[in-house]
């Protein structure tokens, strides 16, 4: 991934798998991915980009440091 920063779904998903996340599933409400037990729900698909607040939001989720993101 580039820098940290907005970005796109795909490019999100591509980075989530690239980390060893797999998925991702159907869920209720929202698209998620799963490692080790570790769930990290998806946002929806829409037209804009995936602020960079949501994604730091995300990547907390995931557990994935700032650093390690931008390594991906």
């Amino acid at each position: 991934m580039p820098y940290f920063g907005a970005t796109s779904r795909s490019n999100l998903i591509s980075a989530l798998h690239k980390a060893g996340f797999q998925g991702s599933y159907t869920g209720k409400r929202h698209q998620f991915m799963e490692k080790n037990g570790l769930r990290v729900r998806l946002p929806n698909p829409h037209q804009s980009d995936i602020s960079i607040n949501l994604l730091s939001r995300i990547l907390k989720q995931a557990q994935i440091s700032k650093d390690e993101w931008e390594k991906l």
